[in-house]
């Protein structure tokens, strides 16, 4: 699914775009777009920050070893330039019982490759995305999934193009395009006959790199059993409320259980792969033939979200970061919690060129409100199953929009 990806992605926008009759409809689609991906962001962050502070999960952390996680963390603020204790409290003064302690979060090699990029990528403007989404040389964005926004920006720049264009061959020219389009989709068809196997396959690798036996497996979920349930509960009540509230107040056509029956391939999908990248054909094909969606919407709508829409992912951090200031006995102020929402949606943006982008976005969260990256790895063990579930709250962000966008314009294929 991976390597038919960006040539699905081009072919389908330059298809949508370049059949719609009216090219100015485009600016209107896309403006609706960005706002309503950025919206459910923005609910997406809240949602999580709601739960996390409910539930707490940091406190379930045995007392004695938050306090030495709350002076391990006062060591590292001592010893690290540019950062200061966040809530102006010394427990290593209050209790002299506990000898000095450092922070020594056990780190490997792969995490520290993230926290490097996530240092590379800190200091970026906000909007330094717009930067990188214009390529130098297509045909090597072309050859990288990881730069979907440059093919996103030529495919809709050529499909202007176009629109535009007044020649004789123009009408042969679109129908090659909507053609090889077809073809991809037939593509995902056939791959997707396979895919319960390759799916049972996934979720054994899954498995089995966590830990070798099922006690290891049960010790991990243990220690960060309420982090983990508090996730999925956001994910869950993301997936299974708002995205369906949302369905209900902008469309009157798709009931609940329709809306996941037809989306559901894609869900799956997501769920054993973890990336929205390798689930795009499925979605595009799910919302264009089972949602009725018109490929001039689906087309441009589900690429720029596969790229720059992480609903789940952005929950899952604010979960992440104030689950790891809980159990370092760091009481975030309200404050500081904005700037996680603040930092999480501009980095869920920003994030499509950047490698392993869940993680290194936690990292520029983290470091946003003042806390050590290097607590990834207190997190990591349990990661990947986490991410199987965020992604297919990505995914299902994704259809949800496209499916409200074709209902406010009254788009639909019947």
């Amino acid at each position: 699914l991976k390597f038919i990806a960006v040539p699905l992605v081009m072919f389908s926008i330059i298809s949508g775009v370049a059949s719609l009759k009216d090219i100015s409809s485009l600016g209107k689609i896309g403006l609706k777009t960005l706002a309503l991906y950025l919206s459910t962001t923005l609910l997406s962050v809240s949602l999580g920050l709601i739960l996390v502070n409910i539930l707490k999960p940091g406190n379930f952390i045995d007392s004695e070893q938050r306090l030495q996680n709350r002076i391990a963390y006062e060591n590292w603020v001592k010893q690290t330039k540019g950062v200061e204790i966040i809530d102006n409290q010394s427990f290593s003064k209050q209790d002299a019982t506990v000898k000095p302690a450092t922070d020594t979060t056990p780190i490997d090699e792969n995490l520290k490759e993230k926290i490097a990029v996530a240092n590379q990528n800190k200091n970026q403007s906000p909007l330094h995305f717009l930067v990188d989404m214009i390529p130098e040389n297509i045909v090597l964005s072309l050859s990288n999934n990881k730069l979907m926004l440059q093919v996103i920006f030529f495919s809709i720049f050529f499909g202007i193009a176009l629109a535009l264009s007044e020649f004789d061959e123009k009408i042969t020219v679109i129908n090659f395009i909507t053609g090889v389009n077809e073809v991809f989709l037939k593509m995902v068809d056939i791959i997707m006959k396979a895919a319960p196997f390759f799916v049972f396959c996934l979720l054994a690798g899954v498995i089995s790199k966590m830990a070798d036996t099922p006690e290891k497996i049960i010790e991990i979920f243990k220690g960060l059993g309420v982090y983990s349930l508090t996730v999925v509960l956001g994910i869950s009540m993301l997936v299974f409320v708002v995205y369906p509230l949302l369905l209900k107040i902008f469309v009157k056509r798709i009931s609940y259980t329709d809306f996941f029956r037809k989306i559901s391939p894609a869900q799956f999908l997501a769920f054993s792969t973890s990336s929205s990248a390798a689930t795009l054909p499925v979605t595009i094909e799910c919302v264009e033939e089972n949602l009725k969606v018109p490929n001039k919407i689906a087309g441009f709508v589900l690429p720029i979200g596969a790229t720059v829409n992480m609903d789940g992912t952005s929950l899952y951090q604010a979960v992440a970061v104030v689950f790891l200031a809980q159990m370092h006995m760091i009481d975030l102020t309200l404050g500081q919690q904005l700037t996680i929402v603040f930092t999480a949606t501009l980095a869920s943006i920003g994030s499509a060129a950047v490698p392993s982008a869940g993680l290194v976005m936690l990292i520029i969260v983290l470091q946003a409100v003042g806390l050590n990256p290097a607590w990834i790895a207190i997190i990591f063990p349990v990661d990947r199953i986490l991410d199987m579930c965020r992604t297919v709250a990505n995914v299902t962000g994704d259809a949800t929009v496209s499916t409200i966008i074709a209902a406010s314009e009254n788009a639909w294929e019947e």
